[in-house]
């Protein structure tokens, strides 16, 4: 952060602290957004104090910063390089590569989302395969369940996911899957079609009946979202070769 700083990548949202007009103190935009005071500059021991400060100092940084593309020198007072032409997509692009790569070589198993509608959010890592499903699926394009799809890898992933969220996000997937029944019962066996809905039917996600199964272990959710989304994926290809 500190070397992003350096480089002018926090100058437009926290601007220029220049001999002749000074900015004002950054704290005040974090505490504003998180209600946390006095945490500009940022001082290791106390981020490592409090995770959650942590997480959300990284989560809100990614909204501050932009790459600068110019840059003049004042001289005076020794006051040093103003910064301007600012581009904010390039700028997030490097602060969730560079902060990646960080989190990469550590233990927590979270890391930015590069895409999606939680872009910039820390969300649970995963394996390179399903790391490239989440991205081809952030980047759909069938308007009609598009945003559903993005919401429920948003629900799925965040880093504070509760049960009930990954619950949520296997019956969104669940309700696109069930406007696509057509083509999984014409392209796939009449019973592997029906195990895709008997599961979300007897496991208490899709309704709350007395005869359903509740003690499931939660990994449970896990293994059944990561399925129906892959399923999506698979009906879209389907949908594509039909309509070509």
């Amino acid at each position: 952060m500190n070397e992003l700083d350096k480089r002018g990548y926090f100058e437009m949202a926290f601007g220029k602290d220049c001999v002749d007009d000074p900015a004002g103190d950054p704290s005040y935009i974090l505490e504003s957004e998180l209600g946390v005071t006095k945490l500009w500059p940022l001082r290791i021991e106390r981020l490592v104090e409090d995770t959650d400060t942590f997480f959300d100092v990284i989560e809100v940084l990614h909204d501050q910063v932009s790459r600068p593309r110019m840059r003049q020198l004042h001289s005076y007072g020794g006051c040093g390089w103003h910064h301007s032409d600012f581009s904010i997509d390039s700028g997030r692009r490097l602060y969730v590569w560079q902060v990646n790569q960080l989190l990469d070589r550590g233990d927590l198993s979270l890391r930015l989302a590069e895409d999606g509608e939680d872009s910039g959010r820390l969300i649970a890592a995963t394996d390179d395969a399903r790391a490239e499903l989440s991205h081809v699926m952030a980047a759909r394009t069938d308007e009609s369940t598009g945003d559903r799809v993005r919401h429920a890898m948003a629900l799925f992933r965040a880093r504070g996911a509760t049960e009930h969220d990954k619950r949520s996000a296997v019956l969104v997937l669940a309700g696109v899957l069930e406007e696509r029944k057509a083509v999984l019962k014409a392209e796939l066996l009449s019973k592997d079609e029906d195990a895709l809905f008997m599961i979300a039917n007897r496991f208490a996600i899709r309704h709350n009946r007395a005869d359903q199964q509740s003690n499931y272990d939660p990994v449970f959710l896990d293994w059944l979202f990561w399925w129906y989304l892959a399923t999506v994926e698979l009906t879209d290809r389907l949908l594509a070769r039909t309509s070509s």
